[in-house]
């Protein structure tokens, strides 16, 4: 097999089942390097047992470009496939009918990989769209997007979008941006920029732990806001994993949820194993409160596009709709939803 996407395959699937970010770099790594080499040079390199020269190749790594050039499935690749299966029970019909992804990260701001990369990914898991929201400048913690920085990538995902167009039956690279909500209820970007791209995620990051009335007026604010079209992980929460725990922001939920409702805002479901936020009795809520809703991954890495199964399954014990998944819409519909806002 191709051992370029033997590499990538494998780092895929490390990725989607959270291993160590060390072992996932280095196969992300090797793919880079032998990327840049000739077919001709990769066997010549394979056969001389000299692939270890490179930079970014190790003894792991090039033992699954050996086994790939020699015709064979490399043991690392065949050990990792039977993970590949289903990562939680449930929710099957909702993410069968999902079309894409609204909330993803680059190394642009606080990812691990290129746009290319992260693109390339959603088109092999069968997605139409994603969008791609890095964070915006008030973040710095996660290298946020200055307006400058912003505008240089939407040329480069508009240059992007236009290549996969032609070459992956239609797929489109949306553009976006994960808002901060400031603690005075606007947004941590320009009216124009926001206005330029296709997606805005809103999303608190600081002052977590407000007195629920501050949180809510806050929350309100950039709910009203015309450029917002989804509520990111609205209670901020962290369940498990490497940051630790941290407890659920307060606010009036059914006043923020009527809002969402009223002006046609997105509740996001987000499938971050970490977050798995709204809380399953936030999110039963705000079904009953009438709102849409997008199903996203937050993804920071390729294979964290495929967590959208677990955001897929706690919608699915909540009885969310599937005609209100904004992601469920063909890309018109979705586009067409979000700049009539």
């Amino acid at each position: 097999m191709d051992p370029v996407a033997a590499l990538r395959r494998i780092a895929f699937l490390l990725e989607r089942k959270q291993a160590p970010t060390y072992r996932i770099k280095a196969f992300r790594a090797a793919a880079v390097t032998l990327a840049r080499l000739s077919p001709d040079e990769i066997e010549k390199r394979s056969r001389t047992g000299s692939l270890t020269d490179l930079s970014g190749i190790g003894p792991k790594t090039a033992a699954v470009v050996t086994q790939s050039v020699a015709g064979r499935i490399p043991d690392y690749l065949a050990d990792l496939e039977p993970t590949a299966g289903p990562l939680v029970e449930g929710g099957e019909p909702i993410r069968e009918a999902l079309r894409g992804d609204l909330h993803s990260h680059s190394d642009w701001s606080d990812g691990g990989s290129p746009i290319q990369e992260m693109a390339v990914t959603a088109v092999e898991i069968g997605h139409e769209y994603l969008a791609l929201t890095d964070h915006s400048p008030r973040l710095t913690v996660a290298n946020g997007l200055t307006t400058e920085r912003l505008e240089r990538q939407l040329e480069i995902v508009g240059a992007l979008d236009k290549q996969l167009t032609k070459h992956a039956e239609g797929f489109r690279l949306l553009s976006g941006i994960e808002c901060d909500i400031n603690e005075d209820g606007t947004l941590d970007q320009t009216n124009d920029m926001l206005g330029r791209v296709d997606i805005v995620v809103a999303s608190v990051h600081s002052k977590l732990r407000s007195d629920p009335v501050t949180m809510t007026r806050r929350m309100l604010a950039a709910i009203e806001n015309p450029h917002t079209d989804i509520l990111g992980h609205c209670t901020g929460r962290l369940v498990t994993g490497g940051r630790g725990t941290r407890p659920e922001s307060r606010f009036d939920a059914a006043a923020v949820f009527a809002a969402c409702a009223e002006h046609q805002v997105a509740v996001e479901i987000n499938s971050r194993p970490e977050r798995l936020d709204p809380p399953r009795r936030l999110l039963r809520q705000a079904v009953e409160a009438g709102c849409l809703f997008s199903i996203d991954t937050d993804g920071h890495a390729p294979g964290q596009l495929d967590w959208q199964a677990y955001g897929c399954a706690r919608a699915a014990e909540c009885g969310v709709p599937p005609e209100r998944i904004v992601n469920t819409w063909p890309v018109p519909d979705l586009l067409d939803w979000a700049g009539s806002r």
